[in-house]
């Protein structure tokens, strides 16, 4: 289907998380994050999952009030659909080879399936890092499809297809200041 639209919030259903949430959600996590990690004697290492964790990541690093160091990597596993197609690829991993010294926190938009960061924090724990952990903004816990719960949750949320703040259809959306529900008609054939 055709993307028609003037402006990006014409596709948009319903608002589920304002401007003001995610600010309070980024707080929230950042003061755990804070929190957990102060006196760790390893470097504290946020890893951004490309593309869609980029504005979530951003606001957290302005709120975590800890020395750490910045990643990213770019994982995929939905190749422009609308579901995980479970096929995980590594597009762009780490270059690091200090990793047994450092705290790994992969940040990433929003869990489905599971499936990524699963994959992911196994791939990162064989590479030795000395300890991972997952932070995520939004959770879809009835799409589950592995045993996998993060360690850092902004809010849990329905079976919807979510666009802005990062979040994308077909590459677009990223730039709404808010996280919408898409209207169906966007996306369903």
């Amino acid at each position: 289907m055709k993307l028609d639209f003037q402006h990006c919030t014409e596709a948009v259903d319903y608002v589920l998380m304002s401007e003001e949430e995610i600010a309070s959600t980024c707080d929230r996590i950042a003061a755990e994050i804070t929190r957990d990690y102060a006196g760790s004697n390893r470097k504290l290492v946020l890893i951004c999952i490309m593309k869609g964790s980029v504005m979530f990541t951003a606001e957290l690093m302005k709120r975590i009030d800890l020395p750490l160091e910045f990643e990213c990597m770019r994982v995929s596993s939905y190749h422009n659909g609308t579901s995980s197609t479970g096929n995980i690829i590594i597009r762009l991993d780490l270059d690091r080879r200090d990793l047994s010294e450092c705290d790994v926190l992969v940040v990433e938009d929003i869990i489905d399936s599971g499936r990524t960061l699963l994959h992911l924090t196994n791939h990162l724990r064989d590479r030795g890092a000395g300890s991972v952990r997952t932070c995520t903004l939004l959770d879809k816990p009835s799409r589950r499809e592995v045993d996998f719960t993060p360690d850092y949750c902004g809010k849990q949320i329905p079976d919807k297809f979510v666009i802005g703040f990062g979040l994308d259809f077909a590459e677009i959306f990223r730039n709404l200041p808010f996280i919408g529900v898409l209207k169906p008609e966007y996306y369903e054939n």
